[in-house]
């Protein structure tokens, strides 16, 4: 799935810490609230990552319904599993968005969250949602328009380097433009659109934009004409900003809902 940007263990531990922080947990909530889910559903996670919604989806759904897990980070995986442990709804396995290992029309719900950025085949692995959902099935789909990001610091020009460069990250460092087209050419009908922003204005390592500043700085490297000096005088920058109190960090997240 990944274009330049790989989740091996380093990663996987490191995405795991992001999705603990209130506004990921608050994205989770959301993105729950949107699916409306059903005690006895059976449910498509695309891209579980550590297993956190999965998790949480599973106590919405009883001990009747059905949950599987995939994700291309055996990693991430391997996460999932000592998180989700305890639930016996749960199974979880390696796999490819391009290539679902689940026959035709076996899900009521397919969920993907900050997955299909980094899928450069949008088109197949939207087609593949749509053949496991059954008729009248949702899919769920949320991804981050990274040119939305806004950071307070002190020179713009390099923020905009920062930001040009860490578009190489993914495959769809603009999806959310693309997804109403690409899900109905896929056979869904899009229903609802949401924004979930996620907003900081402290400097604070409890929030994602803090988690975000050293991942942005590491991949910058070599990018852009970056070095490690200039990218580390970027982040010096924005704790300079939180310390005397004018940090300000926001970025825009769509869910899309769409339904088979």
């Amino acid at each position: 799935m990944a274009a330049e940007f790989s989740f091996d263990g380093a990663a996987a531990r490191h995405v795991e810490q992001v999705y603990l922080t209130p506004d990921i947990i608050q994205q989770r909530r959301a993105t729950r609230v949107l699916l409306r889910l059903k005690p006895g559903e059976s449910i498509l996670d695309i891209g579980c990552g550590p297993g956190f919604l999965l998790n949480e989806m599973a106590e919405e759904i009883g001990p009747s319904g059905l949950l599987r897990g995939i994700d291309v980070s055996a990693d991430m995986i391997a996460l999932a599993s000592g998180r989700c442990a305890e639930k016996t709804t749960i199974e979880l396995q390696v796999a490819d968005a391009l290539k679902l290992p689940f026959v035709d029309e076996t899900f009521d719900v397919a969920v993907s969250t900050q997955v299909y950025e980094y899928v450069a085949d949008i088109a197949t692995a939207l087609r593949e949602a749509w053949r496991v959902l059954r008729p009248g099935g949702r899919m769920l789909v949320l991804a981050t328009d990274w040119e939305s990001s806004v950071w307070n610091n002190s020179d713009e020009a390099r923020m905009a380097r920062v930001l040009e460069a860490w578009r190489d990250h993914g495959a769809h460092s603009r999806l959310p433009r693309a997804l109403p087209k690409r899900l109905r050419d896929a056979g869904f009908r899009l229903d609802r659109i949401e924004v979930i922003p996620i907003i900081n204005t402290e400097y604070d390592q409890n929030t994602y934009s803090h988690s975000m500043i050293s991942t942005l700085a590491k991949f910058g490297v070599g990018r852009q004409n970056f070095s490690v000096a200039e990218l580390q005088a970027w982040a010096d920058d924005l704790k300079e900003f939180g310390e005397r109190g004018d940090y300000f960090f926001s970025v825009n997240r769509y869910a899309f809902l769409a339904n088979k």
